[in-house]
């Protein structure tokens, strides 16, 4: 009895999204031709684009230089870590002001393993070497759009620098 009833429940669930034309991104005007969803991104992607996008900000933030790290972002981004969360430019700011600190430019050596883009999705994988603090294994992932990070997540490992 209960197989017959999620039986039927996938296959009404099934139906429904087959014939709902909202699904497929495309909605019928009123003289009955298709015009394209609402749903659909009002912006072209370009993954060349996000990899300069990408390749600045990694340059600009291991170089310490936050007048061109700012420059990457715009007062509606959003940087999550997993400490904070950090909205607009002046909390992004404060957050790279930390780590401007944390890593000083002439004292950290950084090394970036992995570098991932697919459309405006953007994946690193790094670690440095500071005075006070090791990140072992750091992470970053970003939306960019129209040349700017729209949402950033970080996690990363710290440990305490081999004496």
């Amino acid at each position: 009895m209960k197989k017959d009833i999620y039986f039927a429940a996938a296959l009404l669930l099934l139906t429904w999204s087959c014939s709902d034309k909202g699904s497929t991104g495309v909605q019928e005007t009123p003289n009955g031709q298709e015009a394209p969803s609402s749903q659909e991104a009002p912006y072209s992607i370009s993954e060349d684009k996000t990899k300069e996008v990408l390749d600045h900000h990694w340059q600009a933030f291991i170089q310490n230089d936050m007048q061109a790290v700012m420059a990457d972002y715009t007062e509606e981004s959003v940087l999550i870590t997993p400490d904070a969360t950090f909205k607009g430019l002046d909390e992004i700011r404060r957050n790279f002001e930390n780590a401007f600190t944390a890593f000083p430019k002439d004292q950290t050596s950084f090394q970036l393993n992995k570098s991932v883009v697919d459309g405006d999705v953007a994946y690193i994988l790094w670690q440095a070497k500071a005075p006070t603090l090791n990140l072992s294994y750091a992470t970053d992932t970003f939306v960019i759009r129209d040349g700017k990070i729209i949402s950033q997540t970080y996690a990363g490992v710290a440990d305490a620098p081999a004496k």
